[in-house]
């Protein structure tokens, strides 16, 4: 038998009952923290008491802290600090965050001395105000700025423009914003509005109006009666995407071994694009040693092949809000050659070049030019280094820093080591760095001479300030930065010079000083400090606040605990002047502390060993002068749980019955639960087995019933394990002699223990060994307790041979042993002996650190670091705990340290997976143990973003290929990709698949189900976290589908509802994230078309509107699909009016199902409609007239089933007032007259002009009117998907594809309107005259726009 006595999970504290259910975290076993050493000045830095999560009311912590100046003075020169820590009491209040003062004996220099002294003066009386929402809203606060935008604003033009400002306050603030320094009239501009209950900026464009015209610096202020708050200075910049100049670039003509440069100059957009190089067939080029692309853009060839000829070579680039990519003219190569041939095999050559007739060269430096430049960098930033170099063979570049070497922990090499990265740039990375190209031939170097500029970065930044009347406090404002930072203090907003004086206020350059403060005094100061670089504002407030003392927690608790457990009671509070907290028991008596009690700061009574005489009603009072506050606490003593008659191991043959004992001692008031374990997982009570509440019987023992049997009892606040061993024999023969026919059983327990050779470090054990029944002893096990970290608890401590019954055993420092001896032989275990008497060594310092530290995030934010605590063997002595310190890898910032009793700790706000250096040191009272070694963790993952330039091609009609790259922001480890698509074929959608694929995996190959359906490819990558953004692309269309003709004209173009439809499918040879997209030919006559868009724009549909009934019937939309064999939905009808719509279409699944009506109207407001299968048609009544809107219909139950999305456009508000004309008799009449006139006319003009006559055409136009787009040759093009917008001001056609507003030669700027028409031999009808030029008008605003046009004959 072997006993696993155990505290449960609430053991050691006890539980909270109701009300406070959420006052647990005593209750619930956590035994209490002690005291954790931390910094004199952390401590007082944070206003005595640090803020926390959960109770809030942080300025109880100073309770009884109050001294005045003299008394702290006098405590300072006389105690002598010894140490500062840091108690950590259980319960809502606390959260292990309560500092508490502690004082001893020893000696300190004098500067320690003030130094504590300023700390307790300047800070020691803050007061942090409880999350509390009652005590927040009673209390009054001026203003806060809790959200406000970033100060380099850069925005979408075609989105509205948002610059956010939130605050908070009581009572709440008031805002309003200047403009470039000049209040800014919100109520005077129709497109400016200010969000309700908030100072956000919203700037409308729906209406009109150009982006470009709001561009400045804007600054809110939010204001209550008792100060104003400030923002940073928001400079606000719309994005601009302008288009590549035109040039004609003619063949780059080259030696073959010469070095090249292609220069990209893209245009200068905002923000900068990034640059990628291609081939016109949109193919990457590939790049190496020899060849790559510079910072600037350029490509760089360090020697030109014969090879380079193969491909010509593009400069996109990508611009980032607008989400277009400007394509520049391609470059061709002519390289001249002596060996023309481009022998294949010469690649591989070992002497490629010499085999090629190409000279060998020394290296020369391509970028920079010369033997020295210089650099600078702001500090926090990234520094880049570059050097190319060109030469035959081509160079290789290596780095150096000149007296010292690269830092390992930052520096990286990047573009085939010609690039030294260096993140997050210091002080002590100024110097002179070097690169060195060398081939055979030689070696050059250029030497960057570095320096490192800081914009304003925070020493110590103010915080809000809290007092109480009559109290003094500071300010301070500390930044540092090179050129060194100049301070402006201001209040309300306004130079602190130009406000009214305070003679309670003084200011002393970066500190402002209060002194005897009054409710009058409360305002928002604001620190700004700047250099040439940047500048910090920062805004906190004082205020004075008079509050009676009040308690926190819920009143009257009950608290149960078990005998010789250690508790707190809990007893948060608050108040101004800080309360001073005293504890009573039965409501009589002296203040409880001292001895067996010992009260913390915060509150929290701790009781060390609970007795039976603790039970009773615990009384906290808080009082201050303006008031008291009281709160009572009502403890009850309740028994262990004991198991008395314990299991025993047993051997039992197979068929036999078996029964195991568990007879357990508990408190009758709790509510007792026995279960058993069969090797330690749970046991499952078969037919076989009864279960009885102090026994367990097993009928029929089988083979599979031998095993470990564990008794668990249990009650809501402790616990207590027994586990016994079974062992199931065979059927044995008969034995062959008398010796094997005795019964054999278990040892009798050894006796008679004695301890003797008592040294510091070890003990002599000698004990006399008990019958061995019959088989021999072959072990015995020597097992101990100790009665300071698990008392009752044995543990093994050696094993020794059979035939000894004495040995020395080694023993750890501070350690009060008792032992006990067991016997083993081939039957089991014997019963312990009786103990030995207890032997307590001395005390050490611990000669080992904890082991199995680890960092790991919990949250994206934090990181939790671990360690499996010491036991009471590697304590070596008394108050064991861990000095936890911890620093980011790649900085060389100071250590952050915090000492710990538990065995975890949680360093908050930290950026997303990031290493972390760890050490984690033992430490008792007799000393620190040895160094610790570093370990490193890692902060939170969060989810990843989505691959880059995910590519689908489509080699043959069989297969896919598709292909993707790494997130740029992995935020953590990633663990694989997923991708998810299915097939569709017009309507008709296949089932989905998922693929998972491993993080290194970058390819996949799709097997074709036919050569007809087309693919949806969903990719995402995955993190510990889970799944982050996906990337969607499908596969080209087939190349077998036409594309759209024009139809003939047969119709006039005033017709309203002519049925038309065009299916337009063009392949495209690779879709990326950046795919063009197609503008299908539509015929002139088609009029009221409807383009139906995938997500990769590689393809569209049109279709058209078709009428439905007689001429005054609203014109409708319908898509007429042929029924599939599996779960669809198709021909979705839609007929609109001015306000609403009727939806109709087909499905073919069962009764009842749910469907929803989605629809998006031009402004992208996405509605919803939920409706059940037989509730057709579907009126849709809370649309606006004129407004386009697109429209699908999808299963509720799987969103995957979906309708083709559709597009219809309401009628405008008058268009049913003139339905009717078209029937009346007089207008056809009218209208065939002016038909027979115009007939007149045009017989008139023929034979005038068959005689000589002439139109009077005026001769001011020179420039032919052409077929050609004139801005054919702009290489732009539009990769943006469904949600992305048309810019403000442009048109947007029913195709969902973006129109210029104006042409730049259109035929309608040479009439008096837009009514021209063509003949069929393609004359124009009608005069016309020469429009204005419109450079003298609109200079280069349209420059900006990109043609989706121009886009096709780009690829083209």
């Amino acid at each position: 038998m072997r006993r696993l006595a155990a505290r449960g999970a609430a053991g050691d504290a006890g539980e909270v009952a109701a009300p406070a259910a959420d006052s647990t975290h005593c209750a619930q076993g956590r035994s209490p923290s002690p005291p954790r050493l931390i910094d004199v000045c952390a401590i007082w830095d944070t206003g005595v008491l640090p803020p926390t999560a959960d109770w809030k009311g942080a300025s109880s912590g100073v309770a009884g802290a109050r001294l005045n100046e003299a008394e702290t003075l006098s405590s300072i020169q006389e105690a002598q600090l010894e140490r500062l820590e840091v108690a950590t009491p259980c319960g809502p209040g606390s959260r292990e965050r309560g500092p508490v003062l502690r004082m001893a004996r020893q000696q300190l220099p004098p500067w320690v001395h003030a130094a504590i002294l300023l700390c307790l003066l300047s800070l020691g009386r803050a007061i942090e105000i409880p999350m509390d929402p009652s005590i927040q809203n009673e209390l009054s606060q001026p203003p806060t700025i809790t959200k406000q935008s970033v100060k380099d604003h850069i925005v979408d033009p075609r989105d509205n423009i948002l610059i956010e400002c939130e605050a908070k306050g009581n009572p709440a603030p008031s805002f309003h914003w200047t403009r470039n320094s000049r209040f800014f009239n919100i109520a005077k501009d129709p497109r400016v509005s200010m969000k309700r209950r908030s100072g956000t900026l919203v700037i409308d464009f729906r209406s009109g109006g150009r982006p470009e015209e709001y561009e400045g610096e804007y600054q809110c202020f939010a204001r209550n009666k008792f100060g104003t708050a400030l923002s940073n200075r928001i400079r606000l910049q719309v994005s601009k995407s302008p288009l590549w100049p035109k040039e004609n670039l003619d063949p780059v003509v080259v030696q073959e071994g010469a070095p090249l440069t292609l220069q990209c100059n893209p245009p200068p957009g905002l923000p900068s694009p990034v640059i990628f190089w291609m081939s016109s067939t949109m193919d990457p080029i590939t790049q190496d040693k020899r060849v790559s692309q510079g910072h600037n853009g350029d490509l760089y060839f360090s020697n030109v092949m014969l090879q380079d000829m193969q491909t010509d070579y593009s400069c996109n680039a990508r611009f980032h809000f607008t989400h277009t990519i400007q394509q520049k003219n391609a470059f061709t190569l002519k390289v001249l050659t002596n060996h023309p041939h481009n022998d294949s095999s010469l690649r591989n050559h070992p002497d490629m070049y010499s085999a090629r007739g190409v000279a060998e060269r020394t290296p020369s430096f391509m970028y920079p030019q010369g033997t020295a430049s210089s650099q600078m960098v702001l500090r926090g930033m990234d520094l880049l280094l570059e050097c190319i170099a060109s030469g035959v063979p081509t160079p290789d570049i290596a780095w150096y820093k000149k007296g010292g070497d690269l830092p390992s922990d930052k520096a990286k090499f990047e573009n085939f080591n010609k690039a030294l990265r260096i993140t997050n740039v210091s002080e002590e990375d100024s110097g002179e760095y070097f690169c060195l190209a060398s081939n055979k031939m030689g070696s050059i170097r250029h030497t960057i001479s570095v320096r490192v500029k800081a914009a304003p970065y925070w020493l110590d930044e103010p915080k809000n300030l809290i007092l109480a009347p009559g109290e003094d406090g500071r300010l301070v404002c500390r930044a540092s930065g090179n050129p060194k930072p100049t301070i402006q203090w201001m209040v309300n907003g306004e130079p602190l010079q130009s406000a009214p004086p305070n003679p309670n206020r003084e200011v002393a350059g970066d500190t402002i000083i209060f002194r005897d403060t009054q409710i009058s005094s409360r305002a928002v100061y604001q620190c700004n400090t700047s250099n040439e670089h940047g500048y910090l504002l920062a805004n906190a407030f004082v205020s004075v606040l008079d509050v009676p003392p009040r308690m926190l927690s819920p009143r009257n608790q009950l608290i149960r605990v078990i005998l010789y457990n250690r508790t707190r009671l809990d007893c948060p509070f608050f108040g101004s002047p800080i309360p001073t907290l005293r504890w009573f028991k039965n409501g009589q008596g002296s203040n409880l502390d001292g001895g067996n009690y010992h009260v913390y700061e915060n509150g929290s009574l701790e009781i060390k060993m609970i007795r039976k005489e603790d039970q009773g009603i615990y009384t906290c009072v808080a009082t201050n002068i303006l008031g008291k506050a009281e709160n009572q606490v009502r403890l009850e003593v309740k028994d262990p749980t004991r198991i008395f008659r314990m299991p025993e191991d047993q051997v039992a043959k197979r068929g036999t019955t078996v029964q195991l004992e568990c007879r357990v001692k508990h408190d009758p008031s709790l509510k007792l639960t026995v279960s058993w374990l069969k090797d330690d997982e749970p046991l499952y009570i078969g037919n076989r087995m009864k279960k009885e509440d102090d026994s367990l019987t097993i009928f029929g023992v089988a083979e599979r019933d031998q095993g470990s049997y564990t008794c668990v009892a249990s009650t809501e606040l402790d616990q207590d394990l027994a586990k016994a061993y079974l062992t199931v024999l065979a059927d044995q023969a008969t034995p062959t002699n008398r010796l094997a026919a005795l019964p054999k059983g278990r040892p009798d327990r050894p006796r008679d223990l004695e301890l003797t050779d008592l040294a510091e470090r070890s003990v002599r054990l000698t004990w006399i060994p008990g019958d061995d029944n019959n088989s021999p002893i072959t072990d015995y096990v020597v097992q101990f307790e100790e009665d300071q970290f698990q008392p009752g608890v044995w543990h093994d401590h050696s094993k020794f041979p059979g035939s000894v019954n004495s040995a020395v055993l080694q023993l750890s420092p501070y350690v009060n042993y008792q032992f006990r001896v067991i016997a083993i032989n081939e039957v089991g275990s014997s019963h312990p002996s009786l103990p030995s008497e207890r032997y307590r060594t001395s005390g050490a310092p611990p000669e080992s650190n904890p082991a199995d530290v680890k960092g790991e995030g919990t949250r994206k934010n934090n990181m939790e670091i671990t360690w499996t605590p010491m036991n009471a063997t590697s304590a070596f002595g008394p108050n064991l705990r861990y000095i936890v310190k911890w620093r980011r890898r790649e900085t060389r910032e100071s250590w952050n340290n915090v000492t710990v009793w538990g065995s975890r700790y949680v360093v908050g706000q930290t950026p997303v997976y990031v290493p972390y250096e760890i050490r984690v040191q033992a430490e008792n009272d007799f000393g620190k143990g040895p160094e610790p070694d570093t370990v490193i963790g890692y902060s939170g993952e969060d989810l990843p973003s989505a691959p880059r330039r995910f590519r689908v091609r489509q080699p043959n009609l069989e297969t896919i290929n598709l292909e993707w790259d790494h997130p740029e922001h992995p935020n953590g480890i990633l663990t694989g990709y997923t991708l998810r698509y299915v097939a569709f074929n017009g309507t008709k959608v296949g089932k989905q698949i998922v693929e998972n694929f491993s993080p290194n995996q970058t390819k996949f190959t799709v097997q074709r189900a036919d050569p007809v359906s087309r693919y949806r490819f969903t990719l995402s990558a995955r993190t510990q976290v889970g799944s982050g953004e996906a990337v969607t692309e499908e596969s080209p269309a087939p190349p077998n589908e036409a594309t759209p003709t024009a139809a003939p004209p047969t119709l006039p173009p005033t017709t309203v509802g002519t049925v038309s439809s065009t299916d337009a499918t063009v392949t495209a040879a690779t879709t990326e994230a950046t795919t063009v997209p197609i503008i299908p030919t539509v015929a002139p006559a088609t009029i009221a078309t409807t383009t139906v868009a995938t997500t990769t724009t590689t393809t569209a549909a049109t279709t058209t509107t078709t009428t439905e009934g007689p001429p005054t019937t609203t014109t409708g939309t319908k898509i007429h699909e042929s029924a599939p064999d599996e779960q669809s939905i198709w021909n979705v009808t839609v007929l609109p009016n001015s306000k609403w719509a009727n939806i109709t279409w087909k499905h073919n699944f069962g009764p009842g199902t749910d469907f929803v009506v989605e629809y998006i109207d031009s402004n992208h407001t996405k509605k919803s409609v939920p409706v059940k299968a037989q509730a057709q048609p579907v009126q849709l009544t809370d649309l606006y007239p004129g407004m386009t809107y697109t429209l699908r219909v999808y299963s509720r139950d799987n969103e995957g089933i979906s309708s083709t999305v559709i597009t219809f456009m309401t009628s405008t508000a008058y268009t049913n007032n003139q339905a009717d004309i078209a029937t009346q008799g007089w207008f056809i009449g009218l209208m065939c007259a002016i038909a027979l006139l115009v007939l007149i006319l045009l017989i008139v003009c023929f034979i005038k002009r068959s005689r000589g006559g002439k139109y009077p055409v005026r001769e001011k136009k020179d420039v032919p009117l052409g077929p050609e787009d004139p801005k054919e040759e702009d290489g732009s093009f539009d990769y943006s998907d469904e949600d992305n917008k048309p810019l403000q001001g442009s048109q947007t056609s029913l195709d969902g594809t973006i129109k210029q507003q104006e042409s730049d030669d259109s035929l309608v700027d040479y009439g008096e309107g837009g009514e021209g028409q063509f003949n069929e031999d393609g004359s124009f009808i009608g005069q016309y005259t020469v429009k204005k030029d419109k450079e003298e008008t609109e200079g280069n605003e349209s420059s900006e726009a990109t043609s989706p046009v121009n886009a096709i004959y780009s690829l083209a």
